[in-house]
């Protein structure tokens, strides 16, 4: 049984009543302090008070409930409005900060690795949870790596676990039952660090799925973009309803120095906990020693992945790299077989860090704009900071954008229509008396979206109309100009190039015309639109790329 936002679907019968889409119980994968402080977001900023009355709704591998980033000191009790539970048992308990937790195993299928109740075992879960919302510890560190104090990015929010994870992967039956419990118990914010090893159809993805009922109800969901980058098309969470997160790095490196026999020293980005008292080991090229045993070969084993190595021929590797945040005590730092290093604070990377200090972000914003749409929220995380794509989060900034991009669950329809969903198939979704006709069917590039995106099979050059309405959330009276900035090839024309607001709330519409012409072996452009008033400026990227059809 899925379970989704109170509709029940079976699996397995495309035709019956009620199910919205059939598709495999896939598992997803999991994808996880200066960090903060780089983001120009310092330990005593400005805070709302209502921070402590928002609540996350963490989707992951669980919780370390002792980790002292959970400590519920001087915390009240729950928002009364809190509807979740605490699947309490002889390992867990709840507290005033981890409000609520449950686990989710559709088909009961546990190992001996595996804690039956919302106990982290895995330790991304725990990492992810702190980065997003732990609280100030001092004296943080992985063996005296990254020492300092470790703090979320919204510290007095409360966390409410759903452990959909373990340790062979994300079962999507799962997912599904967690959104619809996570929509039901109240939290205002969802982060979730999982997704597939490609993207999905929206509606054969449990995320995309889960994610846009938790819109329609007012619930942002903050999500992992995968970690198969850097190439284009890459991207596994896509759906537009989703704040989805790409990594970078921050102005942090940990370094290693390794001696060789000869004398020479070389210094190196590692992470190294282990002080193996001048023993010296030999050196070897992956390549050069791949297990045949097992079927492995020169080109896979000079990644020195697990297992693909003859062990009669090195062994020395590290796991990576850039963000310390509190870790389950039941793993190892590694998770490698032989490992027996165990730790309260980890270090590792990939886009399932960067989900949380979006989430984080999210949370902050919400706080001093608690009735703002999920599309609100992420217009004003977007538009706020600029390098590429829309570049590193700036959450002081995002607190007050001046205009935003809004959207609401129609903007969502007419888009899906668009696409090519049907009225059946929209009906199912959003359990409404919706249709799709000509008059609702919409277009990718007129989704009120805060980026602009033209792609094209053509060798030459391409053009596309965009429309957009945004909402003015700074001063009564502005007058907002149009400030475009672009690469030779990439023209862009905006009508009209003057936005004047005269009170809060008012929409001004726009139109933006973009004609990309491809140099020879270019494949993409890139530019961009800033509405500047002289005190806020909101920065929409905008990126033409070309594309080779596929043969058939």
């Amino acid at each position: 049984m899925m379970r989704l936002n109170g509709l029940k679907s079976n699996v397995g019968f495309s035709g019956t009543e009620g199910v919205v889409s059939v598709f495999p119980n896939g598992k997803k994968q999991l994808h996880t302090t200066r960090s903060w402080d780089f983001m120009g977001f310092p330990q005593h900023v400005r805070r709302a008070t209502t921070e402590s009355d928002i609540i996350i709704g963490m989707l992951d591998t669980g919780i370390w409930p002792e980790s002292e980033s959970f400590s519920d000191e001087n915390f009240d009790p729950p928002p009364q409005r809190w509807k979740g539970s605490c699947q309490e048992s002889s390992n867990f308990t709840c507290n005033n900060k981890i409000i609520g937790a449950k686990y989710y195993r559709s088909d009961k299928k546990f190992t001996e690795l595996d804690f039956k109740s919302p106990r982290d075992s895995e330790g991304h879960g725990t990492h992810t949870a702190s980065t997003a919302a732990g609280g100030l510890v001092s004296e943080a560190s992985l063996f005296g790596l990254g020492s300092g104090t470790a703090r979320g990015g919204a510290p007095s929010a409360r966390i409410a676990v759903y452990k959909i994870c373990w340790s062979d992967g994300c079962p999507d039956a799962d997912i599904l039952a967690a959104f619809d419990d996570a929509i039901a118990d109240g939290v205002d914010i969802i982060s979730i660090s999982v997704g597939g090893s490609f993207a999905f159809d929206y509606f054969e993805d449990a995320i995309a799925i889960g994610s846009f009922h938790a819109m329609r109800n007012g619930i942002l969901t903050s999500n992992s973009a995968g970690n198969s980058g850097p190439d284009p098309a890459t991207i596994t969470n896509i759906s537009p309803w989703t704040l989805s997160v790409a990594a970078s790095t921050i102005d942090r490196k940990f370094l290693t120095k390794v001696k060789l026999g000869n004398g020479e020293v070389y210094q190196g980005i590692s992470i190294n906990t282990i002080d193996w008292k001048g023993k010296m080991f030999p050196l070897v090229y992956g390549g050069d020693a791949p297990n045949k045993i097992r079927g492995f070969n020169r080109s896979q084993s000079r990644f020195c992945t697990l297992g693909s190595l003859d062990e009669n021929l090195p062994d020395l590797t590290a796991p990576g790299v850039d963000i310390l945040a509190s870790w389950s005590e039941a793993a190892t730092i590694s998770g490698l077989e032989g490992d027996r290093r165990f730790s309260s604070f980890n270090i590792i990377s990939g886009t399932s860090m960067s989900c949380p200090h979006a989430t984080g972000a999210a949370v902050y914003v919400k706080s001093f704009h608690p009735s703002w749409s999920p599309a609100a929220i992420k217009s004003a995380l977007m538009t706020t900071e600029f390098a590429y794509g829309s570049g590193h989060v700036n959450p002081i900034k995002a607190v007050n954008p001046g205009l935003i991009y809004d959207a609401e669950e129609l903007d969502y329809m007419k888009f899906l229509c668009g696409q090519g969903y049907n009225t059946t198939t929209l009906r199912l979704v959003t359990g409404k008396n919706s249709r799709c006709s000509t008059v609702i069917n919409g277009t990718v590039w007129d989704l009120n979206y805060p980026s602009f995106t033209l792609s094209t099979a053509s060798r030459k050059f391409a053009t596309q109309v965009f429309h957009r309405t945004v909402t003015n959330v700074g001063s009564a009276m502005s007058t907002y100009k149009a400030n475009v900035k672009t690469q030779p090839g990439l023209k862009i024309q905006v009508q009209p190039r003057v936005l004047a607001f005269k009170f809060v709330g008012q929409k001004k519409s726009f139109v933006v015309r973009i004609t990309a012409k491809f140099a020879k072996k270019e494949n993409m452009i890139s530019g961009s639109l800033v509405w500047d008033n002289g005190v806020h400026q909101a920065r929409s990227p905008i990126v033409a790329y070309k594309f080779e059809p596929e043969e058939c």
